[in-house]
């Protein structure tokens, strides 16, 4: 028999969403149901509602989530009833052509589970990243399921499944952050305060935070930015450079995910630096560079997927140092908000008054 559980719904473009019925069936071979304990609201998730990633409306929302097992299908190994786990949206297959050659954090066939959680009338919902969190309950792919150390708090240990973990990895695996390097990172929100961080614990030497809200700079500083710049007050590229010796920074971070402050992004960056975009685009965008300046500046344009992380190898690290004292991952949870609040964490998210809402179950 089904779960019947209450979840969050994005009904239609724009639409405000709603608190409604869902049900879960029960675990199919190779899939898991999962007590959500605690879900993140995340950008991506207001990108759904808007239409920024594809229609295929109604979603389930949330994916940034912790929680406990409640069954496991058929040729389930590894996770049983009972397991604290970190949900993740990248379930590497293990045979696809990056997996095969040891790259399985870029790998091709990533998988989610194979049957459709479903609206009171059967209308099949589309659940965000392939997880659909902001539910009771919610069903996934068994490889979706990351085990940690229960001694950490839910609405901690959910962060890593998506937005910290997208920052902390575009400094440490995608820009491969150095002991003594400059870093600059534009946008402070959860994901830049989170790849500050990772630049900290990286040993960068300097980090330079950009952004036009004062607040988020302050923010910025508490996560280890070492400088600050208002770009709304000053030039952000003159900035920079000016604070790395007139020559732009080592590794530069974007984590806005638009075309002009990808633009800054690439002429802040010192000459045959990195540039690192882990912001989200909306699919009408377009980006143009003088193809010269591409050539001659040299260096790397990349973009960051999650973070580049491999779940089973950086959830369960990254939880121990938090657990250690060494990663302050609760300074992120700006508020705890129940299930039917998630419209309104919307619209302070916007805003831009917190880092993270997190909804606890």
């Amino acid at each position: 028999m089904p779960y019947q559980v209450q979840g969050v719904v994005a009904r239609g473009k724009g639409q405000q969403v709603s608190t409604e019925t869902i049900l879960v069936p029960d675990p199919g071979p190779g899939e898991a149901v999962v007590n959500v304990k605690a879900c993140g609201v995340c950008h991506t998730d207001l990108h759904y509602r808007e239409g920024g990633i594809n229609d295929d409306f109604p979603f389930l929302l949330g994916h940034e989530a912790a929680g406990v097992v409640e069954a496991v299908g058929e040729g389930v190994k590894d996770l049983a009833p009972g397991d604290y786990v970190i949900l993740n949206w990248r379930a590497v297959c293990g045979s696809c052509r990056a997996c095969l050659r040891g790259r399985p954090w870029y790998c091709f066939a990533t998988h989610n589970a194979a049957q459709k959680m479903t609206l009171e009338d059967g209308t099949e919902l589309s659940p965000a990243l392939g997880i659909g969190a902001f539910a009771e309950k919610t069903l996934v792919a068994a490889g979706q399921c990351t085990k940690v150390s229960a001694d950490a708090p839910p609405e901690v240990a959910g962060l890593l499944g998506c937005g910290v973990m997208a920052g902390l990895g575009a400094a440490l695996n995608t820009g491969n952050v150095s002991r003594g390097d400059s870093v600059a990172v534009i946008g402070c929100g959860g994901v830049g305060d989170a790849a500050i961080l990772g630049a900290s614990l990286a040993g960068a030497a300097k980090i330079i935070a950009v952004d036009v809200d004062d607040r988020k700079l302050a923010w910025a500083r508490e996560f280890g930015a070492t400088d600050t710049v208002n770009s709304a007050q000053v030039d952000a590229v003159e900035a920079v450079r000016d604070l790395t010796g007139g020559f732009g920074a080592d590794v530069v971070i974007e984590a806005v995910g638009r075309p002009e402050t990808y633009k800054q992004a690439f002429y802040a960056r010192d000459l045959s630096g990195t540039v690192v975009l882990v912001g989200v685009p909306t699919p009408e965008m377009t980006l143009e560079l003088p193809l010269l300046d591409v050539f001659g500046r040299g260096g790397s344009l990349k973009s960051s997927w999650y973070g580049d992380c491999l779940p089973s190898r950086d959830f369960p690290m990254l939880i121990d140092l938090f657990l250690q004292g060494r990663l302050p991952l609760d300074r992120f949870v700006s508020e705890k908000i129940a299930l039917d609040q998630v419209e309104e964490a919307f619209t302070r998210m916007h805003r831009g008054e917190v880092l993270r809402s997190v909804v606890v179950l």
